[in-house]
């Protein structure tokens, strides 16, 4: 507790006054004081700040080189390499968007995502695991109408039209860029757009949450702060960094303290275990999934060596018992578990270093320590959350579940291209309606006790249940198709398909699972295939489905209570 002190006054007289920055300019703050520091560690090439600072710049001039103007939208389809951060860097350098995408997205939800974004370049990998990318993004640039081409980091063989490699590309630029660089970056602002990252649409499409560098910011130190990170905090993750939980919460909170990622990208609890002892790791982040899967295999190992301090385990759904599991096979002083979302940028409540093993058990946390980042008006945080009775709209008081609505410099302003969701997604007042009920005691812990959305979380991927149903609408010899997130051991939630087959119908369930499998990314991609009659399915009042009821009967038919 003392050293979470220490460090925590550190960071507070580092930076007692909040400054408006973009990404780039506060990297390069870092990058002019630690030059030969590592800001990634990996198998795949280990790169010090000033090696990021100068790759990054020499990306950035391609772009503009290449004709590409302030604000376009730079799609990112790559795993966690480090050639990720740089492009990502290069993206906000030239004053464009960066638009992070999962990389397990099949082609037809690939082009969804790139045309409703409008990109104009995408960067990529050729080849990742058993998947050759270079069809995809050829068909991409067909597809695509705002989409000029691609640069890869890596060449499987030849590459189609309209495809380039990343180093030659980087070395496209002549000299003079240079100075249309600099006139780039300098007129960055810290409320300008940085990403889009897209997340579950209501209606069965992704919607893109539009995230400014000052969001990032706020967001990454608040977490440095309440984490309480030493100088030179060495983070290990298999998180992707296209999501807000891996960029921010791990890479982005690293550059106030002048630390280290060391990424994963793949997740393998052994090389895991290896990554921690060569590379001296200070911190693992992980999502329930990896973390037991860790567990088992330092027990089975015999216990490992390294300057462990502390562990963050979030995402997802625990059983009571990993928290001791993580304090006794890790040996960690400093554990924490967490709450947020897309749009609030990364977490906004979190536990903090010495708070009790019940605040792990029946809580996600506490409002985050913001410092200098928070905002006077909210009480110097960087959210402030409210519950509200869901029907009414009325404001409960503390300890009484209902919605969760928040409102702070790290939401977001909307939805990109989608004015109608955004509406939805606020009230009258400028409160976000989250779509989790939960409940806040009057200390400020949050516990969460449910969600009015239909979403799940698989393994720490969100799906949304209607983008499975509209696949299967017309689907020959299905009545109805529902999907419900239903608990499981290993992924937290996967999905249960609830079907009511038409008379005669002859498909079998693998069947049913293959067609998903096919379509999907395989964390949307249905473990349960349940039937039903029709009048097994639960409605409201007006005759729709009543999703939560449906899930119960779900658990109670498959065995899962």
């Amino acid at each position: 507790m003392k050293r979470a002190l220490e460090c925590q006054e550190a960071l507070i007289s580092r930076f007692p006054a909040w400054e408006a920055l973009s990404l780039p300019a506060l990297f390069d703050i870092v990058a002019q004081t630690h030059p030969d520091r590592p800001a990634i560690l990996s198998d795949a090439g280990s790169w010090s700040y000033a090696r990021l600072a100068m790759e990054s710049k020499a990306l950035a001039a391609a772009i503009i080189a290449s004709g590409i103007p302030a604000g376009s939208r730079i799609a990112v389809v790559m795993a966690n390499f480090p050639e990720f951060l740089c492009v990502k860097l290069a993206i906000a350098r030239s004053g464009c968007v960066a638009v992070p995408i999962n990389f397990q997205l099949r082609l037809d939800e690939l082009t969804y995502v790139i045309d409703q974004a409008e990109c104009c370049l995408i960067f990529g990998m050729g080849q990742f695991r058993d998947r050759n990318y270079l069809s995809d993004f050829a068909t991409l640039l067909m597809r695509c109408d705002a989409l000029k081409f691609a640069v890869v980091r890596d060449t499987p063989g030849l590459l189609p039209d309209g495809i380039i490699c990343l180093e030659r590309f980087a070395a496209s630029a002549g000299e003079a860029t240079d100075a249309a660089l600099a006139a780039r970056q300098s007129a960055v602002h810290a409320d300008d757009m940085s990403d889009i990252v897209y997340t579950s649409g209501t209606t069965g499409r992704p919607k893109g949450a539009m995230l400014t560098h000052d969001m990032l910011l706020r967001s990454a130190f608040s977490s440095a702060l309440t984490r309480a990170f030493e100088d030179g905090r060495r983070i290990l993750f298999a998180l992707p960094m296209y999501h807000v939980f891996g960029y921010v919460e791990c890479w982005v909170a690293t550059l106030f303290v002048g630390g280290a990622i060391i990424p994963q990208p793949v997740f393998d609890a052994d090389q895991m275990i290896e990554y921690a002892e060569a590379y001296g790791a200070t911190d693992i982040v992980c999502v329930p999934v990896m973390t037991h899967a860790l567990i088992g295999a330092i027990r089975k190992r015999g216990g490992f060596v390294a300057p462990l301090r502390a562990f963050f385990n979030s995402g997802g759904v625990n059983v009571p018992s990993v928290w001791d599991d993580i304090k006794d096979v890790l040996g960690v002083s400093e554990i924490h578990t967490a709450y947020g979302m897309t749009e609030t940028t990364a977490s906004t409540m979190c536990t903090r270093s010495g708070e009790s093993l019940q605040a792990l058990l029946a809580t996600n946390g506490q409002y985050k320590i913001a410092g200098a980042s928070g905002d006077v008006a909210l009480g110097g945080r960087v959210a402030l959350y409210r519950v509200v009775d869901p029907a009414t709209g009325v404001v409960l008081n503390a300890d009484c579940p209902g919605e969760l609505q928040v409102r702070g410099p790290v939401v977001t302003t909307g939805y990109y291209r989608k004015t109608e969701e955004t509406e939805a997604a606020f009230t009258s007042d400028g409160w976000f309606r989250t779509g989790d009920v939960g409940q806040l005691s009057a200390d400020g812990h949050l516990t969460l006790t449910g969600r009015i959305k239909e979403s799940y979380r698989c393994g720490g991927e969100m799906v949304m249940p209607r983008e499975i149903e509209v696949l299967l609408e017309d689907y020959p010899g299905l009545a109805q198709v529902l999907v419900v997130g239903v608990p499981d051991s290993r992924m937290g939630e996967v999905g249960c398909l609830c079907v009511v087959p038409n008379h005669g119908a002859s498909f079998g369930d693998a069947e049913l699972i293959s067609y998903c499998r096919a379509k999907l990314a395989r964390f949307k991609v249905p473990k349960h295939v349940l039937r039903l009659e029709a009048a097994d399915i639960p409605l409201t009042a007006t005759g729709r489905p009543q999703k939560f009821a449906l899930a119960q009967l779900a658990r109670t038919r498959l065995g899962l209570d």
